[in-house]
């Protein structure tokens, strides 16, 4: 065993993918229908690294895969985050991990009447939040780093405790959540017949249709046409009907008239279905109103396929590299519709190292601008202020020549891979301090860590569930959120398969990030006066 000891210690990056490769075996072992996926990396760090203490990669090999990550995150959900921001759900949620994380630091600081120093009760609220920054300010306002050994205990039940949380209020209540299935377009040829329509416009139409209807075509005297704003309706068109969900097509054909399937679909001799890739670098991250085609071509966007769900065309709707755009054209003008999409499978893999250069130096850059605030002191929010600029980029998507945001199948690769790399980094990091800490420490502070951890996750799960009545996908991204760890979010996304556990930590995070550290400082200021 020795020699395998020295060998493992003298190979720090065999040691992390050998802690990934067995990481991943692990995690797809199941369980009563639950898995640890990535998250069982981590776990099997600390293992490795309890092990073979010498064995840890680099820091900054850990900080580069959290970055990419976050950057990942930021970058996809951003308009998601922002419309959540001023939501009733998104600000419930706020306030469900802003109640936690108070609780927590407050039970935290309680132990001091039972003989806890300030210092690692302050370490233990960073540890259990798994919150670097809070840590760090900590060391910096009491310049000592007393604080960093009761982190060390607490950081790894901030990290596994979530995990087995979660798991045992899935199990508590029953959830089960299976993978939505992906939005397929579907289509309805419809005669109208209903008097009260006739002479109306498309755009007025439109509005009395079930919202997520569109109309893609009519067909008139033989011909298939394009239709625009204010097209004239008459009575015996044939509509080309267009949504997401069967039911509102029902809904659309009952109220104009009659289902006549195969009127337009058989006849392509004025339009026809093509279905092109979004990769010219002028298309992508333009909305699909202020495309303009090359002289002399009509066509009309009929939906974009992104990633395994399809949606529908508006003129909002903002074309990604790699979305599969299915259009109705003339077959003359397709070879010139082609160049125009730039039509490259490529794309659905590539991503703009430039624009990923830029927005992680300006997300590293405002992370480490000091905060100021009176009586308080200052603080930097780290990497949580790349998420935000992330977050920024990914709702503007574009700006002039820049276009921030990626291809899904890329961006699903950088956060991935930065997240594996990030859980081996840190696991192996932390075994060696966690069973050094276990043995020094003594039960009753890893006693206090737990009981402040159990504080942060169900103030949070009750406010979420209970309180505010937030289902249960969405109240384990909360907990992750408010947590911090992204082993925790790999857990969550096992268990709740949806977009929002995703899209509560990209919202949750930051805000949380912010408002521990500055718990941290306003408990050391109470202290000091």
């Amino acid at each position: 065993m020795d020699a395998v000891r020295t060998f493992i210690e003298s190979q720090p990056l065999f040691a992390l993918f050998l802690t990934i490769a067995v990481g991943y075996l692990v995690g797809e072992i199941n369980v009563k229908g639950v898995a640890l996926g990535s998250g069982a990396v981590l776990f099997v760090g600390l293992a490795v690294g309890a092990f073979a203490p010498k064995s840890t990669p680099p820091t900054l090999l850990g900080t580069l895969g959290l970055l990419m990550f976050l950057y990942g995150i930021g970058i996809q959900y951003g308009a998601q985050f922002f419309r959540g921001l001023t939501s009733r759900a998104g600000m419930k949620a706020n306030a469900a991990a802003c109640l936690g994380v108070i609780a927590s630091g407050l039970v935290a600081c309680g132990f001091i009447h039972f003989g806890v120093t300030l210092a690692d009760a302050l370490g233990m609220f960073a540890g259990s939040g798994t919150s670097t920054a809070s840590l760090q300010v900590a060391i910096a306002s009491m310049k000592s780093s007393d604080a960093a050994v009761a982190y060390s205990v607490a950081y790894p039940f901030g990290v596994a405790g979530p995990i087995l949380f979660i798991y045992a209020l899935q199990l508590a209540l029953k959830v089960k959540i299976g993978k939505p299935p992906a939005k397929l377009m579907e289509t309805a040829e419809v005669a109208l017949r209903n008097a009260s329509l006739f002479g109306l416009k498309v755009s007025e139409l439109l509005i009395r249709l079930p919202a997520g209807v569109a109309i893609a075509a009519v067909r008139r005297a033989h011909h298939n046409l394009l239709t625009i704003d204010d097209f004239a309706l008459r009575g015996d068109d044939v509509l080309l009907l267009t949504a997401t969900d069967s039911r509102l097509l029902d809904e659309a054909a009952a109220l104009c008239g009659e289902l006549q399937p195969g009127r337009i679909s058989s006849h392509r001799e004025d339009l026809d279905y093509m279905r092109v890739f979004a990769s010219n670098p002028s298309v992508v991250g333009m909305s699909l109103g202020s495309l303009r085609y090359p002289d002399g071509v009509n066509c009309a966007v009929a939906h974009v396929r992104r990633g395994d769900t399809d949606l529908l065309s508006t003129p909002d709707l903002i074309l990604e590299a790699g979305d599969r755009v299915g259009l109705l054209v003339n077959r003359a003008h397709q070879a010139s519709v082609r160049a125009f999409f730039g039509d490259s499978i490529k794309s659905t893999a590539e991503l703009s190292f430039i624009c990923l250069g830029i927005g992680a130096a300006a997300g590293l850059l405002v992370g480490a601008i000091p905060l100021r605030f009176p009586g308080l002191g200052a603080f930097s929010l780290g990497l949580a202020a790349l998420l935000l600029v992330a977050l920024c980029l990914g709702k503007v998507r574009r700006s002039g020549p820049f276009v921030w945001v990626m291809p899904l199948s890329a961006n699903l690769v950088l956060r991935n891979l930065g997240l594996t790399i990030f859980l081996a980094q840190v696991g192996i990091a932390c075994g060696p301090k966690f069973v050094a800490t276990v043995g020094t420490a003594g039960p009753l502070l890893l006693l206090y860590g737990a009981i402040t951890l159990l504080v942060l996750v169900g103030v949070t799960a009750i406010c979420c569930l209970w309180i505010f009545r937030l289902s249960f996908d969405t109240s384990v991204g909360v907990i992750c959120g408010a947590t911090g760890n992204p082993a925790i979010l790999a857990f969550a996304n096992r268990v709740a398969p949806t977009d929002q556990p995703d899209i509560m930590y990209a919202m949750i995070f930051p805000s949380m990030t912010i408002v521990k550290v500055l718990f941290v400082q306003i408990a050391i200021a109470i202290a000091a006066g």
